[in-house]
């Protein structure tokens, strides 16, 4: 089956008002922001994301933020990103932080079909015991806590009951990809990328470098097709661009 789609304003034309995607990307590493900007250019709004983090300001799915896009985001960390931390203080935007481990284990069960899990990740803190801010109000009190979760004993050690989760759509970044949907990442960009690949019932996914079946080898594959939906082939110019969060440089020293 050819899922190879020619444009990714088409891949991402479906994806409505109050979607949730599961996005891809580590920092802004792996990050698919063609099919991010794409979302924005259709213009679908209250979109509920479930990502690492919301990129930075004005790159990754800190566009999406920017323009009052999103209503709710899932994520480990605010990260880099100004206008995140603004409209979740402001009472602007529901967050919800969970231990990072833990919200790659509640992708990668949702793609499975596992509906949830004990970990004994946040066991004696907010997660395990509610009252985590979701929402604030316009004047900083708390509006929306998280519930508190249940929890069991394992072997003497307490363990918190946490949920898989499952979006409508969702959006990735690969290296390479044949018209299949085999995807291979590289380095870094494996981190999130084919867990949200798999968390999605319908998954698109950009990648830099489109290749015929079999040009793959088997061993190779990081995710197989049966979880991709549709196909983006980048530009060179789209693959080339490539945002570095933090660049730090050494000072040169003479010997």
């Amino acid at each position: 089956m050819d899922k190879v789609i020619a444009t990714a304003a088409e891949a991402v034309a479906d994806i409505g008002d109050g979607a949730s995607l599961a996005v891809g990307g580590f920092g802004l590493c792996g990050v698919p922001e063609t099919l991010i900007r794409a979302v924005h250019e259709q213009g679908a709004g209250r979109l509920r994301l479930v990502s690492n983090n919301c990129g930075v300001d004005g790159r990754g799915l800190g566009i999406l933020l920017a323009s009052g896009r999103v209503e709710r985001v899932t994520a480990s960390y605010v990260g880099e990103n100004k206008e995140f931390a603004r409209q979740y203080l402001a009472g602007e935007l529901e967050v919800e932080l969970i231990p990072q481990g833990t919200l790659a284990e509640r992708l990668r069960a949702g793609g499975t079909g596992v509906p949830a899990f004990y970990t004994p990740a946040g066991v004696g803190t907010q997660i395990a015991d509610g009252g985590l801010p979701w929402r604030y109000d316009a004047h900083g009190g708390v509006a929306l806590a998280s519930p508190p979760r249940e929890t069991r004993v394992f072997d003497g050690r307490e363990h918190v009951l946490e949920q898989a989760i499952t979006c409508d759509f969702a959006l990735v970044h690969a290296a390479r990809g044949d018209r299949h949907g085999n995807l291979v990442f590289r380095r870094s960009a494996a981190n999130f990328n084919p867990l949200a690949a798999m968390a999605g019932r319908v998954t698109v996914a950009e990648v830099e470098e489109l290749v015929e079946p079999g040009e793959l080898d088997p061993d190779e594959i990081h995710l197989p097709g049966v979880f991709v939906r549709r196909v983006v082939a980048l530009t060179p110019e789209q693959a080339a661009d490539k945002a570095v969060e933090r660049r730090t440089v050494t000072e040169r020293t003479s010997f």
